[in-house]
Parts: C-alpha cells; sequence; structure tokens
C-alpha cells in the first residue's frame, strides 16, 4: 500500500511528545510536512522532528498538492476552521478532540467535511488500543454480568495561565479537555448513550476555567455514570466498571504506556485476575487505521458521528453546571 502523505498543523507539545515517534514506524503514512504560524519555529520543528517540509503557514500546508491528510492538535477554538479549510482543499482530518465547542457546530462541520467528501475523524486514540477493545468485548460477552456503574477519575495539576487548557477563549477548561475521555470513556464501555446528566463544577475565580467537575450519567435501565475530573489536583487516573456478577478496573486508562502490555484486573465468582493485553502505541493505531480507511476505502475506525453524540453530553453538562439541575439529552 502506498503510504497516505499527511501533514500536521502546529508545532503542538502533544504531537512533539506522544505522537511524532511511534507514527515514524507506520509503514502506511509518512509525515510529510509541518506548519507553524512562525516560519521559524516551523522549520525548527522539522529539523528535530525530521519532517522534509516546514511551512509559516496553515494555509500553505494544506494548499501542498502532496499531502493527502492532515492531523490538527491546535487549540479547541480553532479547529472546526481549520477542519473546513483542510475539507476545502480536499485533505483527510484527524481532529484532536473535542471536535469543537458545541454540537451544533460540531454536526455542521461534518456536514461540511462529508459534502467535500474528505474523511474526518475525531482522535479518541485510546478507543484503538487493545486493553479497550479488548474490556469492551468482555463487557459485551457478559464477563462481569449487567453493567450497572462506571465510575471514572482523571486529573492533572496545571496551573499555569498563559496554557491554552486555561484560557477559556481559546476551549479551555477540564470539561471540554478531560472530562470528554470520561464521557466517551462511559457511552464506549456501555455502548449505551445517557438519557440526562448532571453537573457541580468549579471554577477558578482568576482564569475563569472549570477546574474541578463531578458528574452523574444516567442512562436508563438502572445504567449510570459517575466521574470527576480536575485540572489542579494531584495526577490521576482510573476507570471502574461494576457490574451485578464482577467488576473490571482499568488503570491508566488514557496515558497508556506504549511500551509494555496493557492490563484490566477482573473480579467476578470465579476470582481474581489481571488480563494482559499486547503492547501496542495507540498513536500508532490511531494514524495506521485512518491512513489505511483513506487507502481502501474502509470504514474508519471511529465513525465521525460520534463526535456529534460526545459533545451533546459535553453541552449538557456545561449547561448543567449552570443551572444546578439535570438536563435531558
Amino acid at each position: 500500500m502506498k503510504p497516505v502523505k499527511w501533514g500536521v498543523l502546529g508545532v503542538s507539545y502533544h504531537y512533539k511528545l506522544r505522537v511524532s515517534n511511534p507514527i515514524k514506524k507506520v509503514k502506511s503514512l509518512e509525515m510529510s510536512a509541518i506548519a507553524s504560524r512562525s516560519l521559524e519555529k516551523a522549520e525548527n520543528a522539522a529539523t528535530e522532528l525530521g519532517i522534509p517540509k516546514a511551512y509559516g503557514s496553515y494555509d500553505e500546508l494544506i494548499r501542498d498538492p502532496d499531502i493527502e491528510a492532515v492531523y490538527i492538535p491546535l487549540p479547541n477554538h480553532l479547529h472546526a476552521e481549520w477542519v473546513k479549510k483542510a475539507a476545502d482543499q480536499g485533505k483527510h482530518v484527524l481532529c484532536e478532540k473535542p471536535f469543537t465547542c458545541s454540537a451544533e457546530e460540531t454536526a455542521e462541520v461534518l456536514r461540511y467535511a462529508r459534502d467535500k467528501g474528505v474523511l474526518v475523524m475525531e482522535a479518541f486514540m485510546y478507543k484503538l488500543h487493545p486493553k479497550w477493545r479488548y474490556a469492551r468485548t468482555l463487557l459485551a460477552v457478559g464477563e462481569i454480568g449487567r453493567i450497572q456503574a462506571v465510575h471514572s477519575f482523571f486529573s492533572y495539576d496545571l496551573k499555569d495561565p498563559s496554557n491554552i487548557r486555561n484560557k477559556p477563549e481559546m476551549g479551555g477548561g477540564g470539561i471540554y479537555d478531560i472530562g470528554c475521555y470520561a464521557v466517551s470513556s462511559a457511552r464506549f464501555l456501555t455502548g449505551m448513550e445517557p438519557e440526562r446528566v448532571i453537573s457541580l463544577v468549579a471554577h477558578d475565580p482568576a482564569l475563569s476555567v472549570d477546574i474541578l467537575t463531578s458528574a452523574i450519567l444516567d442512562f436508563g435501565s438502572n445504567v449510570r455514570a459517575v466521574f470527576t475530573v480536575g485540572t489542579q489536583s494531584f495526577p490521576y487516573q482510573r476507570v471502574q466498571v461494576f457490574g451485578s456478577d464482577g467488576t473490571m478496573q482499568i488503570d491508566n486508562p488514557f496515558n497508556i504506556f506504549p511500551d509494555v502490555p496493557g492490563e484490566l484486573l477482573i473480579r467476578n465468582g470465579v476470582g481474581t485476575r489481571t488480563v494482559e493485553t499486547a503492547v501496542a502505541d495507540q498513536y500508532a493505531i490511531e494514524f495506521d487505521e485512518f491512513s489505511h480507511a483513506v487507502r481502501t476505502g474502509d470504514p474508519l475506525p471511529i465513525q465521525p458521528e460520534d463526535a456529534v453524540l460526545n459533545q451533546k453530553v459535553l453541552d449538557a453538562l456545561i449547561e448543567s453546571g449552570k443551572s444546578g439541575g439535570w438536563v435531558s439529552l
């Protein structure tokens, strides 16, 4: 298969830290260009990361006829604009989460991209890791009985006011940045959509972004999810699933180490065991499977409409945080 030629919009720390090295080993793609609003910054990143081309604007990169797909790790408030502009140039798009800052805008951007005939996917890489795929398989066959609850905690400590995650005008805040994972994973594991949600949200008085959110997602049928996310807390992450006949625990669920096996701790009537899954890099899988969809016409591993469904829940959580009551979906 001829490798898909990719470009990345923005010299992001996330791309350099977690994405750049893994995708160098993926034969289905070539990272061919990187763009920044500063040509010098783009050139320095290209040299550091071994990328052939550097551009001093995002427009220049998406107009490059050799580029077939773009990765967008830009600040949240820029996602919609650059997905559309990339689609205008016929580029397929892998966009970081959250896809936009509202479900309505997400749906509109997806329709726009579909009309342009390009593939678009929200970058929830964790879903493609063998650990999560096997977790969902085990739950579906009743390994812990009927799912009753999903409990999640996800936090980090970030007080830097210059960081984009602490800028409300850029789509910052914990609900968008990590609450999206808590919502997505509960939907992924249960295979259901919540009927209503309620949240309690605390904001930093100086930064004006949400820094601590706890929420309940009611899926109906006596299934619910409970989570807390915090951006000025001790760094920690865990997902637990409680069923009628057992429990499943997923440690380090989202920032999964790429060089050790994945683990699921399962307790049921048979006993307690730790299940190991293959050593894998979730970012390499994400780019590889997206590239295969570009070349083969096979379905994307994560359907674009999932971005709308996840954002609807985030919108409702924000609304509930303001009203203090349940919000129906």
